[in-house]
C-alpha cells in the first residue's frame, strides 16, 4: 500500500521537467504570462460562444428583416423565393434525422446493459410523464384564470380563414393507431409514412324498410409523415438483439457506432449554417403574416394563455425540478442549449432540432450513451408544450361555445392531453391534429379548430421550445442519476475489498518455540513470510 501511494505521488516522465526550476527562477518550465486584459477576456468568451451568439442574433435580425420587408408587399412566389435559405436548413435537418435516430438508438441500446437500459428508460418515461401532466395542469389553470374564450358578442371571425372541419377520430381509434405505428409493417415506408385511421360512411337499411342509418366504418390509410415512433422502437429492440449476440454482433455494433459518429460530424457542419437558415425562417414567417392587429385583437387572450403557460413551465417548473434533484444551477444548463432552443423556435419542429440538441447536451457534459438514447425517445413521446397548448385550446373552445366543464371533464382533458401528446408528430402543427381527440373525448365541437390553426404558427414555436427543453433536462437528470450510481458502486466496491482483506481466515501461528517442541509448523510458511514483510512495509 505504501509503495502504491509513493508511485501515485510521483510525476510522470513527460511532466517531470515541469517541476524543475529554470535558470531564471520561473517554476514549472512555463513562460510567464501577462494578466489578461478585459478586451482579450471578452474576445475569448465571444469565440467560445460564437455559435450561440450567431444563432440568437439570427433570430433577432430575422425579426427585423421580416418587419422591414413586410412593407414591400411581396407576392406569394416572391415570399417563397425569399425564404429559400430557411427551407434549405429544414431540408438539411430532416435529411439527418433518420440516420441519426436509428444509429444512435442502436448503438446506445447495444452499449448499455439490459438492466441499466430498462432502468434508464423507466426513469426517462417517468420524468416525461410527470412533466407532461404538470404542463397539462398549467394549461388548464391558465385557461380558467385568463378566460380566453369568454368574449362579449359573437365568436371571433378572421377574414380569409378556412372554416373547414378537421376530421375527428374516435378516441379508441387514435390509441389503436398509436399501437399500430409502434409496430410498422414496412420499415422503409416508416421513414416517410405513418398509419392513420380514416372513415367512410355506409348506409345501413333497417329491417328492409326505406329508413336507413349511416354507419361510420374505419379503414387504414398511409399518410405522409415520418413514423418516428416505429423507427425508435425497432432501433432499441435491434440494439438489444445485437448485444445479445455477443461477439457475433460486435462488427455490426461498431458499424453503427462509426455511422453515428460520422453523422454527428455532419451535424456539427450544419450547426454553422443554422443561424443563417433561422434568420430567413423567422423573416419569412413574419412577412407572410396576415393582419396581426386583427389576429391579436380576436385571439390575443388565447395566445397570452398559451405563452404564459409555456413560460411558467419552461422557466420555473422544469428548472425547479432539475435544481431540487441535482442541486445544480439549471439556468447555466439552459444557457448551454440556447442554440438548440433558437433552432426549435425557428424550425417549429422538435424532430428537426434533435441533431443540434444532441450536440448541445453533449457539450454540457451528458455522455453520448445517454444523449443519443434518451433524446430520440424524448423527441417522440415528450410533448410538454403540446399538452399545455391542447388543454388551453380545449377550455378555450368550451368557453367560446358557452359549455361549462365539470370536474370529470377537466380530468378527462388532462388525461387525454397527456396521453395523446405521446402520439403527436414532432412536426409543425403536429399538436393540432391530436386536439380533435381531446374535443371528441369531452363532446366539444371541432369546428373551432380553424381558429387554433390561425395562430398556430406562433404558438407552435413556443410549444417546440418547451418540448426540446424538457428533453434536454431529462437527459441532464439521467446523467446525474448515472453518475451518482457510479459513485455509490465505487464506494461500495472499496468497502467490499477492505472487508474481504480484514475478514480473511486467520493465519496459523508459526513460532520457533513451537518448532523446538516438535509440533507441526504452519502448512504454508512462505506465504506467511511474504505477508509479514507486507505488514512491515505498511507499518
Amino acid at each position: 500500500m505504501a509503495e502504491i501511494a509513493i508511485e501515485d505521488g510521483k510525476a510522470s516522465n513527460g511532466d517531470a521537467h515541469l517541476q524543475e526550476p529554470l535558470a531564471n527562477g520561473q517554476p514549472g518550465g512555463q513562460p510567464s504570462k501577462s494578466p489578461e486584459t478585459t478586451a482579450e477576456k471578452l474576445k475569448r468568451i465571444a469565440l467560445a460562444n460564437l455559435l450561440v451568439i450567431l444563432t440568437v442574433a439570427g433570430v433577432i435580425v430575422g425579426v427585423m428583416i421580416g418587419l422591414g420587408v413586410r412593407s414591400a408587399g411581396l407576392s406569394k412566389i416572391q415570399i417563397i423565393y425569399f425564404g429559400f435559405p430557411g427551407e434549405l436548413l429544414i431540408r438539411l435537418l430532416k435529411m439527418i434525422i433518420i440516420p441519426l435516430v436509428v444509429c444512435s438508438l442502436v448503438s446506445g441500446a447495444a452499449s448499455i446493459d439490459p438492466k441499466a437500459l430498462g432502468k434508464l428508460g423507466g426513469w426517462a418515461m417517468l420524468f416525461f410523464l410527470v412533466t407532461t401532466l404538470i404542463a397539462s395542469t398549467i394549461g388548464v389553470i391558465m385557461a380558467f384564470l385568463i378566460k380566453p374564450g369568454v368574449v362579449t358578442g359573437a365568436k371571433p371571425i378572421i377574414a380569409g380563414l378556412d372554416n373547414s372541419t378537421v376530421q375527428a377520430k374516435e378516441v379508441i381509434d387514435s390509441f389503436l393507431d398509436l399501437v399500430r405505428n409502434i409496430f410498422p409493417s414496412n420499415l422503409v415506408a416508416a421513414a416517410f409514412q405513418s398509419y392513420a385511421t380514416h372513415y367512410k360512411l355506409k348506409e345501413v337499411v333497417v329491417n328492409g324498410t326505406p329508413n336507413f342509418s349511416v354507419e361510420k366504418i374505419p379503414y387504414g390509410k398511409d399518410v405522409d409523415g415520418m413514423n418516428i415512433l416505429g423507427l425508435v422502437v425497432f432501433a432499441i429492440v435491434f440494439g438489444i438483439a445485437l448485444r445479445k449476440l455477443g461477439e457475433e454482433g460486435e462488427i455490426l455494433i461498431r458499424f453503427f457506432n462509426s455511422f453515428n459518429e460520422a453523422t454527428m460530424v455532419l451535424v456539427s457542419w450544419i450547426m454553422w449554417y443554422a443561424p443563417l437558415g433561422i434568420m430567413f425562417l423567422v423573416a419569412e414567417k413574419i412577412v407572410e403574416m396576415e393582419d396581426v392587429g386583427v389576429l391579436f385583437a380576436s385571439l390575443g387572450k388565447y395566445i397570452a394563455a398559451c405563452m404564459l403557460g409555456h413560460f411558467i413551465h419552461g422557466a420555473v417548473v422544469l428548472p425547479l425540478i432539475y435544481f431540487v434533484i441535482t442541486r445544480k444551477n439549471p439556468y447555466s444548463f439552459l444557457l448551454g442549449i440556447v442554440t438548440a432552443l433558437a433552432t426549435a423556435f425557428g424550425t417549429s419542429s422538435s424532430s428537426a432540432t434533435l441533431p443540434l440538441m444532441m450536440r448541445c447536451v453533449e457539450d454540457m457534459g451528458v455522455s453520448k450513451h445517454i444523449s443519443r438514447f434518451i433524446l430520440p425517445i424524448g423527441a417522440t413521446v415528450n410533448m410538454d408544450g403540446a399538452a399545455c397548448f391542447q388543454c388551453v385550446a380545449a377550455v378555450f373552445i368550451a368557453q367560446l361555445n358557452n359549455v361549462s366543464l365539470n370536474f370529470i371533464q377537466v380530468i378527462t382533458i388532462l388525461v387525454t392531453a397527456t396521453a395523446s401528446s405521446v402520439g403527436a408528430a414532432g412536426i409543425p402543427a403536429g399538436g393540432v391534429l391530436t386536439l380533435a381527440i381531446i374535443l371528441e373525448a369531452v363532446s366539444l365541437p371541432t369546428n373551432d379548430i380553424s381558429l387554433i390553426l390561425a395562430v398556430d404558427w406562433l404558438v407552435d414555436r413556443t410549444c417546440t421550445v418547451l418540448n426540446v427543453e424538457g428533453d434536454a433536462f431529462g437527459a441532464g437528470l439521467l446523467q446525474y442519476f448515472v453518475d451518482r450510481q457510479a459513485d455509490t458502486e465505487a464506494q461500495t466496491g472499496q468497502l467490499t475489498e477492505v472487508r474481504l482483506d480484514d475478514d480473511g481466515p486467520a493465519k496459523p501461528e508459526n513460532s520457533p518455540l513451537i518448532e523446538k517442541r516438535g509440533l507441526p509448523a504452519a502448512e504454508n510458511p512462505p506465504a506467511y513470510t511474504a505477508n509479514t514483510h507486507d505488514m512491515e512495509s505498511v507499518m
